[in-house]
């Protein structure tokens, strides 16, 4: 276990990050598309800031990928813990969901996962979390919460009762969106002691999905606003985005539509983030370097849903036709195959296991979850939050799917049939929010638990 230098209470921060580009040929991230990479748009990368007290310790990551399958992000967790000497379950790994990197989530018949690549990515990683824990300081800590708008609900609904992901507001049949979004944005800033600015780490809520299927590595408009903000602070300045409850979120105003390029977007959205950041930073007139450090989770147990036998059957008759050379791509080759895949990863066990983390930091909590939540469960877990200041961050210890609403599950669409990206029982947001509750109130003592031991160390 690494000695923290720090006494008792006194913050330290230590700080890292690498650039975790794929060589270029490699398979592209795509649920539908058949496509390898020819071109570096902008790097991916990955950026750490490590928090202690001294006697308890936080290493949070967000990385440029579209998410990690579970198995593998606990392998990376495990191997990092070793490394740095601080327990696995305080090394938080986050996904900003870009669409414009390497395949690392099973969600293609014909695309297999980069092996290749998540051997690499666990080195680097490794590397990074050396470094964030040994490079840490004496600091403090400061944050504000404001509005940047980069993302608007993309759940249509229909006068003859259905809901689809995207879609037309100007039909005369559209009846108004699903749900709703979440314009906030909530910005920490770790300093030196010096004053000297260490890292930024921001929350906010949408798909950067910008270079989906162009078949280029970007870190999109998240990687827009840190070069922006590197001009200004430091080229070697960690920023880490954390995404929220963006299931159901896009960078697109249906009702505003914007007929621009990707560059155009990425700039636009980009310079959204950072104002919203500078103003935030103004914002804060202190800073505490003596903050309260806390962690607990969960590990929440739902039920999954498998697929009918009919449609299986259906499913696994398009991937026979696949298999004997017929073309087909997208979303019908998409739901095949996720139908199938569900079957044969949960069929015999239809459960999974959500890791829920509660974390407190002076008076800022963050909540994670693993999964692509709709953006109403997100609302709902910050406004039962017991403090002001609530950042609700998805894709988090592994990828585990989307959790859409009842209404989701209703309105049918990407969303409504089961797949293995979109497999949890209907109640599992409920469920996340339930938890979410009870861990948040735990780290500020507003109630009394018998269980209290096993909620801050369930397995």
């Amino acid at each position: 276990m690494r000695q923290g230098r720090a006494q008792s209470g006194s913050l330290e921060i230590g700080t890292a990050t690498r650039v975790i580009t794929p060589d270029l040929g490699h398979w592209l991230q795509g649920a539908g598309i058949v496509k390898r990479v020819t071109k570096v748009h902008d790097n991916l990368e990955a950026n750490g800031i490590y928090f202690s007290n001294g006697e308890n310790h936080i290493l949070m990551i967000s990385c440029d990928l579209v998410g990690l399958e579970p198995d593998y992000e606990t392998h990376l967790r495990e191997a990092m813990g070793v490394a740095t000497g601080i327990s696995p379950r305080d090394v938080i790994i986050s996904a900003t969901h870009t669409h414009g990197g390497p395949s690392l989530i099973r969600t293609n018949y014909i695309v297999p996962l980069d092996s290749a690549y998540m051997k690499k990515l666990k080195g680097w990683l490794i590397d990074l979390a050396k470094e964030a824990v040994h490079s840490a300081q004496p600091g403090e800590i400061g944050w504000a919460t404001g509005k940047a708008q980069i993302g608007w609900n993309r759940r249509y609904t229909w006068a003859d009762g259905s809901h689809t992901m995207h879609g037309d507001a100007t039909r005369p049949d559209f009846t108004g969106l699903e749900g709703p979004d979440d314009p906030q944005q909530t910005t920490l800033f770790a300093k030196a002691k010096n004053g000297k600015l260490l890292a930024i780490m921001y929350n906010n809520t949408t798909h950067p999905v910008t270079f989906y299927g162009a078949g280029v590595y970007s870190s999109d408009f998240p990687g827009y606003a840190r070069k922006k903000l590197r001009k200004k602070f430091g080229e070697k300045l960690p920023v880490l985005f954390l995404n929220g409850a963006q299931g159901d979120i896009e960078p697109r105003d249906g009702f505003h539509p914007r007929h621009v390029t990707r560059d155009e977007q990425v700039k636009r959205l980009g310079n959204v983030i950072y104002n919203g950041v500078m103003d935030q930073y103004h914002e804060v007139t202190s800073y505490n370097d003596n903050p309260e450090i806390k962690h607990v989770y969960k590990d929440l147990k739902v039920g999954v849903r498998l697929p009918t036998p009919q449609r299986l059957a259906k499913s696994r008759n398009v991937l026979a036709r696949i298999d004997s050379g017929a073309h087909i791509r997208g979303l019908k080759m998409e739901m095949a195959f996720g139908a199938v895949h569900l079957q044969k990863e949960f069929g015999d066990a239809p459960f999974d296991i959500l890791p829920i983390h509660a974390i407190r930091i002076g008076g800022l909590a963050i909540l994670t979850e693993p999964c692509e939540l709709y953006c109403q469960f997100g609302l709902n877990i910050k406004r039962r939050s017991p403090v002001k200041t609530t950042m609700v961050v998805g894709l988090t210890d592994g990828y585990h799917g989307y959790v859409p609403t009842i209404y989701g599950l209703l309105g049918g669409g990407y969303s409504g049939k089961a797949i293995s990206w979109t497999r949890l029982k209907p109640y599992a947001g409920y469920r996340i929010v339930e938890t979410a509750s009870q861990l948040l109130n735990k780290l500020w003592s507003t109630f009394k638990n018998t269980d209290e031991k096993e909620i801050a160390t369930s397995k």
